[in-house]
């Protein structure tokens, strides 16, 4: 095979014809000389010169001929360039259509949801017998998980398109994953599979540890997920390894085993030979599992771990992967419940659903707000201007005027200038881009639908003094 560059070949080919000139000018400029000083005659003079004409015309032909073997290259080159960019080009919209699709669905998706798990804690808080407890547990835990669908696509979709940063935070592996665990023992038990997960540690190990919550619940939410989708008998055991502790670190060990399809050893093979994406093959043999898994082995090599897999064909899977984590205290913290506010304080709502408008209602009141809402963000900005609040909860998508703007209209206001009412920014449409839109716009804090009480009660013991 040739490496030589065209480019390089064709200054070769003119350096060659410039000598070739110079000789045959040096050889004419010879033949004369000896021709005037009739040291040759005549007739072998010519024929002298008729050997440097020929010379040069195939010198000529060859270097012409190169030249446009470098002017066709040249055309195919900038051809193929634009070729190139209309690719581009077309990849670019296609990836902002699929962007704007997924931040659509799960504004339409976690709207709704945000409603039935606001009145599902409602109906929680009233005289149920024990069956309409367990009822409500059912529907709640089944609306978390689709939850958990949504926040996992489009965390997935987070990760494949964009550089991700890590949140380190001091966690509680067993308070926060158990919580998770427990919504797809319901998925699980609905499929009619065992589920059990446990928790490994030393009892005289009381250490939280630092590290990014949401992004092990992630990889875990992927992995889980496809276990149960891939398993028709059997069952999902979770295992969460902590008794391994050095000095101030804590290796902590995550383990999804399942009794499903399983994969084969050439398969297995390739899910290790390749750095950067799993193989095609084994996304169609997976039946769509491939991009949960190639993301959850992107977050776990970013939190500084490998992602390994086990598995037989028709016998199960095991995917496992430690993390080294940081230990916090050495005596383990005790939350306290955080008690409801009594002291009577206004917020200002910006709220277009009138279903959420309830939810948010109930969620507020419980904590001793006193509620006004806006129907959307020219309201919004019309009550701030007569009436004093608080707080302002603040949808980012109504009609007329969104969030975003309504936001920007109340910080130009001297009342605001004067007392700088904190603004919360709510929204379905989580996204980092929204996320870092509101801050733009002004907003404290962002708040996501569906609205989560201990995140709320956080906000309101920050900001409703």
């Amino acid at each position: 095979m040739n490496f030589i560059p065209e480019s390089v070949k064709y200054i070769t080919v003119k350096k060659k014809l410039s000598f070739s000139i110079f000789t045959s000018i040096a050889a004419i400029l010879i033949i004369g000389y000896l021709f005037v000083d009739d040291k040759i005659y005549a007739e072998l003079a010519a024929l002298f010169l008729f050997i440097v004409a020929v010379i040069q015309v195939f010198a000529l032909q060859f270097f012409l001929k190169s030249l446009l073997k470098n002017e066709v290259i040249k055309e195919n080159l900038t051809s193929r360039i634009k070729e190139l960019k209309t690719d581009l080009e077309k990849s670019e919209n296609l990836a902002e259509h699929k962007s704007i699709y997924l931040a659509n669905m799960s504004y339409e998706v976690r709207t709704p949801l945000n409603t039935v798990l606001g009145m599902l804690n409602m109906l929680k808080q009233t005289n149920l017998d024990s069956d309409q407890v367990a009822q409500v547990e059912i529907a709640e835990f089944s609306s978390m998980h689709l939850l958990q669908l949504v926040k996992m696509v489009t965390d997935n979709a987070e990760v494949d398109s964009a550089d991700v940063k890590l949140n380190f935070i001091a966690i509680d592996l067993k308070q926060d994953l158990g919580n998770l665990f427990k919504v797809f023992e319901y998925q699980a038990w609905e499929k009619g599979l065992e589920f059990d997960f446990k928790f490994l540690f030393e009892e005289k190990d009381k250490s939280l540890v630092y590290g990014d919550s949401s992004r092990i619940q992630q990889v875990l939410i992927n992995l889980i997920n496809n276990a149960i989708k891939f398993t028709n008998a059997g069952k999902i055991s979770i295992i969460i390894d902590q008794t391994v502790g050095i000095d101030h670190e804590q290796i902590v060990t995550f383990y999804v085993k399942d009794t499903g399809v399983g994969m084969r050893s050439d398969e297995v093979k390739r899910f290790f030979d390749d750095d950067t994406n799993i193989p095609a093959s084994i996304i169609k043999d997976y039946r769509g599992a491939g991009l949960g898994l190639s993301i959850s082995r992107k977050l776990v090599k970013l939190m500084g771990g490998t992602l390994k897999l086990e598995s037989k064909e028709n016998e199960g899977s095991t995917f496992y992967f430690s993390l080294q984590l940081k230990k916090t205290l050495n005596i383990k913290m005790v939350e306290e419940a955080t008690p409801g506010l009594h002291a009577k304080f206004n917020v200002l709502v910006a709220e277009d659903n009138r279903m959420n408008q309830k939810v948010i209602k109930f969620l507020l009141e419980k904590q001793g707000a006193d509620c006004t809402f806006a129907k959307n963000g020219l309201e919004a900005v019309e009550l701030y201007k007569i009436l004093d609040f608080d707080m302002i909860f603040m949808d980012i998508y109504m009609p007329d005027m969104d969030g975003y703007e309504a936001t920007r209209e109340i910080i130009k206001t001297k009342k605001y200038q004067q007392h700088k009412t904190p603004i919360i920014a709510v929204s379905a449409s989580a996204f980092e881009e929204d996320i870092e839109s509101a801050k733009q716009a002004g907003a404290n804090e962002f708040l996501a639908k569906p609205l989560e009480l201990p995140k709320l009660k956080e906000l309101l013991d920050k900001y409703a003094l």
